[in-house]
């Protein structure tokens, strides 16, 4: 119990924290002498984006879980399976095509381009070697990076690459009210993984052993499938890429209460907030009053914990 009331009250600060630390300064202490500029900047500005670190960070984290469980491999996530990259392939799509297309359009197309990506990438990952669990991860990332390349020539072909490259950097800078919203949707898809967590492990198993335990595996595979490939373009059209978030803290929520998944699915979603609410608030005063992003400082941070998990999984297989 104590240890509960401590994270609820760690939470807590990181919440007050991310919300007053700006280049305008909101009085923490003495709310009674705001502005209406001190109300607008709250409101229309430090609510969103704590919020909007808050529901990507256990979004990404969510969703890598769910598809190491599905694959039974710890090293895979929507950055190593195709997932971010085909949506990004889906939002030049949309770019070039739909340019005037609303916020949900280009959610929609992102989402099909991602199912379609990371199908294929579960296709191929039936014909390698499934006990070496670095490979799948690596060819992932060569599959992805295919996929992000063709992105990049459409996007260079019709002078999208600026536009392209700003829109997909993870910067919660440019997140205010009426921008953000969209990541409400990522909400109830925690719901539903929450309900099928159980079949989600199972499967995990094997077809056959999903299927004698009267799991309807091809089904549950495509509402992962579904589930994944949507909260990640949630995520990448309102906000942008956050990389190796969905991998590490999965990691290490398993490292330290085990292999449960509906039991770690709420510390997942806990530690990807706290993670993602942490890398921001460092952008914002490592410069200060300039920012880094939070996906630049996510994406230092996650390498060096990604490179020494392959280097500990490969002195493991090794042995």
């Amino acid at each position: 119990m104590t240890k509960k009331i401590g994270c609820v009250i760690f939470f807590f600060i990181l919440i007050i924290s991310s919300i007053f630390i700006g280049i305008a300064h909101l009085p923490l202490f003495d709310l009674e002498t705001w502005t209406h500029q001190d109300h607008l900047i709250f409101l229309a500005s430090r609510l969103p984006r704590t919020l909007s670190l808050i529901i990507a960070g256990a979004s990404i984290s969510i969703a890598g879980l769910t598809i190491q469980n599905l694959m039974q491999n710890k090293f895979v996530s929507p950055n190593t399976t195709g997932t971010i990259d085909s949506a990004k392939l889906g939002i030049v799509f949309v770019m070039i095509f739909l340019p005037n297309a609303s916020l949900f359009t280009r959610t929609a197309v992102a989402f099909a381009f991602a199912f379609i990506g990371t199908g294929l990438f579960l296709l191929l990952s039936r014909y390698l070697p499934q006990k070496n669990i670095i490979l799948i991860p690596l060819v992932g990332i060569m599959f992805g990076n295919i996929i992000g390349s063709v992105a990049t020539f459409f996007a260079y072909r019709y002078q999208l690459l600026q536009n392209m490259g700003s829109w997909l950097q993870g910067n919660f800078s440019t997140v205010t009210r009426g921008s953000y919203e969209l990541l409400y949707l990522s909400i109830p898809l925690f719901f539903i993984i929450y309900t099928f967590a159980h079949h989600f492990t199972i499967m995990g198993a094997g077809q056959d052993m999903a299927l004698g335990l009267g799991i309807p595996y091809q089904r549950m595979l495509i509402l992962g499938i579904g589930i994944l490939s949507l909260s990640s373009s949630i995520v990448l059209v309102s906000v942008g890429n956050i990389p190796f978030l969905g991998i590490i803290i999965p990691n290490l929520v398993s490292l330290k209460f085990g292999d449960q998944m509906k039991k770690n699915l709420p510390l997942t979603a806990y530690f990807g907030a706290c993670f993602l609410l942490t890398c921001d608030m460092i952008g914002r005063v490592i410069i200060a009053p300039y920012e880094i992003s939070a996906s630049l400082i996510a994406g230092i941070l996650g390498s060096i914990c990604f490179i020494g998990m392959l280097i500990k999984e490969n002195r493991r297989y090794a042995s």
